[in-house]
């Protein structure tokens, strides 16, 4: 398959694709890692008149951190180079159980955190992780910037709140609280696939070991990633209780309407998230009770 006509520019600078985007508008995409774009048109289900090659925008990778406020990541930042950060993986331990199950080796060398989250693919494990950690979507423009909640960003399938003339640019997602532990976990027909089912948790507790906040979220089983943390309010200040767990389960699968697919029913997904949610959370809750 080949694609569609189109014109390719690449970006001298920041300035220069947002510019070269506000005067192609929607006909315009901007090429990053590709992972996604690509085959969507060689498959002719995209097909922008414009390509704008961002690839040569160092100052859109890589990692900063805010002495105890916030870590960075820019949206051109590979997915490999945040496997490789330690100390990126200590801060967002999330990332530690989620990128392992993103496709393959040779796409994560590849593909970009920002190219992933503009994509919007609600089987995608990123836009779970970013809506569980609460990041902030920063998008700009030439006429300026502006920040979006995580669990605002994302408004459909396949669609995100960036408007014709803007990029995402930065992700950026709160400092690591004290007795935090987290979990992801995701269940796919075979390894690199899309998940049928998949659950981030974030569970911090007190000093007691109560549970103190709880954020949930799901991948697979919705139009976008499903922020399933008003599920789990009953263990907001309640000690560790399996009951109170199977409620959160029931919950969860009660507030989801997954889509289905050949590979899984609408009955199956729920049936995995829940187990998931189940799993995710306990391990999370234990994870926190050795966090520092």
């Amino acid at each position: 398959m080949k694609p569609a006509p189109f014109k390719y520019i690449a970006a001298s600078s920041l300035d220069h694709a947002l510019a070269l985007k506000a005067e192609h508008g929607d006909e315009a995409r901007f090429l990053a890692g590709g992972q996604s774009l690509i085959p969507a048109m060689n498959f002719r289900l995209a097909r922008p008149s414009v390509l704008i090659d961002i690839n040569g925008l160092g100052e859109l990778a890589g990692v900063e951190r805010s002495e105890g406020a916030e870590i960075r990541v820019g949206a051109l930042t590979r997915y490999r180079s945040l496997e490789s950060d330690s100390r990126f993986l200590t801060d967002c331990p999330l990332f530690a159980d989620a990128l392992p199950h993103i496709a393959h080796p040779q796409i994560r060398n590849r593909g970009t955190i920002g190219g992933n989250l503009s994509h919007a693919d609600p089987a995608s494990e990123l836009p779970a992780v970013a809506v569980a950690m609460q990041a902030r979507m920063r998008i700009k423009s030439a006429k300026g910037g502006r920040e979006v909640a995580a669990s605002e960003f994302f408004q459909g399938l396949l669609t995100t709140d960036i408007r014709s003339d803007e990029m995402l640019v930065e992700i950026a997602f709160p400092a690591p609280r004290a007795r935090t532990g987290t979990c992801f976990m995701e269940v796919a027909r075979r390894r690199g696939d899309f998940a049928l089912a998949g659950v981030a948790a974030v569970v911090t507790t007190d000093a007691k070991g109560r549970c103190s906040q709880l954020r949930l979220a799901l991948c697979g089983v919705g139009e976008t990633a499903v922020d399933a943390s008003t599920a789990a309010a009953s263990l907001i200040g309640q000690p560790w209780a399996s009951e109170a767990i199977e409620t959160v389960v029931s919950e969860v699968q009660a507030m989801i309407d997954p889509p289905g697919n050949v590979h899984a029913s609408p009955d199956y997904q729920r049936h995995i998230a829940g187990v998931l949610a189940q799993r995710a959370i306990t391990a999370a809750y234990s994870r926190a009770g050795h966090a520092g």
